[in-house]
């Protein structure tokens, strides 16, 4: 029997994680049987044993729980109320260093547990050393990751009564100072309306212990970084820094080796979907996309759906179409003040609202775990855009799926989609679906019809009284002699 090297049981278990039924088609094709030993079962054996070595290492795993952490009581009665029972990979690796006080630099996709990794170390520090003061603060990109992470506080430290506030702009900066006044634990805040705190003075981090920078790759993308320098300059220089980031370009890098002292790096997996999650695209022309959407949403059982639009006036629009033709639909985009942005949220989290319309504002920010589906109206402008929308759906183990409606002029970056992920897309069509129905035509503006000479010719001007003309230039006339008085007309006259 000749055999080629065998990979090792590390690789094994990244494959198996991705798609059993083909890693078992590969092993298998390493072996190429001879005609003197075609009944041997060894290549059967080294299978077995290949799976054996990757079901102990899921065991091991399988075993953890979050009591080896040693964490505070107080907190672990806050992991019990959030239902959390096994660790995730990054919060198995990245809890024990962020207890040790190291800094911690964490590279991982969206959806796997950050939030938590970052929140339970510094709860239980927390319980420690006084209280009322900002010992912990979290920089987040957008209103509804910093709500997100907020909550994550509240229900984790209900039991240790640690209390957190979140700034943000869209709305009223007064209940922000307010709640600051009275003495809060941790803030959880945007970079714009923190540094408009910091500058009224309303906000003390002279006791700063934890810095969070969360989603460093978004705000980069925003524009946040200058933002994220002057905040630097207001914080103490002794403190621990956690930086978590989906993406690590080269300015991620660079701001990491300004700001992490001696960091532990924490990298699960690669960044690329969860394996849970099948992509399909849908070519159309964009004139039909919109009539294939509702199609889909016809045709396709769903349970909530989050739909991605470039802009958000297409996102307002779309939202409002869906709504009219009777789904249960809402939009999140910019143009909607902080209320109401939370209020789609919620009804979308708790399923009053099937369809979400967003746009890639809320690609992060999103935590609904029961997203079946993800369609994304526009195709996103980077794999790495493409990868954090999807991430919306397949969590927690669950099954989910990414559909992409996709025109002509999109060739070229699903290419570099299908480069990212290492393998091609599927192109699906559905049945029934007129894809040769005509764009409708565009309602001309209607002609300016002539008008009428009489109002056409403009009328002469009529001459201006006095008192509308413009005043000459005044010149200095030589004084006329005075006027010899005029004879008295006779009373007839009169």
């Amino acid at each position: 029997m000749r055999t080629v090297p065998l990979f090792t049981a590390e690789l094994f278990h990244l494959e198996l994680d991705r798609n059993p039924l083909n890693l078992l088609k590969f092993a298998i094709n390493q072996v190429v049987p001879g005609k003197e030993d075609q009944k041997s079962r060894r290549p059967r054996k080294c299978i077995r044993g290949l799976f054996s070595a990757g079901s102990a290492e899921r065991r091991e795993r399988k075993q953890m729980n979050f009591t080896a952490f040693n964490l505070h009581p107080d907190v672990a009665a806050g992991i019990r109320e959030a239902g959390y029972t096994e660790p995730t990979p990054i919060q198995a690796q990245a809890i024990p260093s962020v207890l040790q006080g190291r800094d911690v630099m964490g590279l991982a996709q969206t959806g796997t547990g950050k939030t938590a990794a970052f929140a339970l170390p510094i709860l239980h520090r927390l319980m420690q050393g006084r209280r009322a003061h900002v010992r912990a603060l979290v920089v987040a990109p957008t209103r509804e990751l910093a709500e997100q992470i907020h909550e994550a506080f509240t229900t984790l430290g209900r039991a240790a009564r640690v209390r957190s506030v979140t700034l943000y702009g869209g709305v009223s900066f007064n209940p922000q100072a307010d709640k600051l006044k009275k003495g809060v634990d941790v803030v959880v805040a945007c970079p714009g309306r923190l540094l408009d705190h910091i500058g009224q003075g309303t906000v003390d981090l002279s006791h700063l212990e934890v810095l969070v920078l969360d989603e460093a790759d978004q705000m980069f993308d925003m524009g946040f970084f200058p933002a994220i320098r002057k905040i630097l300059a207001h914080l103490p220089r002794a403190r621990q820094t956690l930086l978590f980031s989906a993406t690590m370009p080269q300015e991620i890098r660079a701001l990491a080796n300004d700001v992490l002292n001696d960091p532990h790096t924490v990298q699960v997996g690669t960044v690329a979907p969860a394996a849970t999650v099948s992509h399909a695209l849908y070519p159309v022309e964009p004139h039909l996309k919109t009539p294939l959407l509702m199609e889909l949403l016809k045709h396709t059982d769903t349970e909530s759906v989050l739909v991605f639009t470039r802009t958000k006036h297409r996102a307002k629009r779309l939202g409002e179409q869906l709504a009219k033709a009777g789904h249960r639909a809402a939009s999140l985009q910019g143009n909607l003040s902080q209320n109401r942005r939370q209020a789609a949220l919620d009804g979308f989290r708790k399923g009053e609202f099937q369809v979400l319309v967003a746009t890639d504002i809320a690609a992060r920010g999103i935590d609904v775990s029961q997203v079946s589906h993800v369609i994304n109206y526009d195709i996103p402008d980077t794999p790495e855009a493409y990868i954090h929308r999807i991430g919306r759906t397949g969590r927690a183990a669950r099954s989910g799926d990414a559909f992409t409606l996709v025109s002509g002029e999109d060739a070229a970056m699903v290419r570099t989609i299908e480069r990212a992920l290492g393998s091609p897309l599927e192109h699906r069509k559905v049945d029934g679906f007129d894809y040769r129905a005509p764009a409708p035509e565009k309602t001309a503006q209607p002609a300016r019809s002539a008008r009428p000479a009489q109002n056409r010719t403009r009328p002469a001007p009529k001459a201006a009284s006095a008192a509308q003309r413009p005043e000459a230039p005044r010149r200095r006339r030589p004084k006329a002699p005075a006027r010899a008085a005029a004879p008295a007309r006779p009373a007839g006259q009169r």
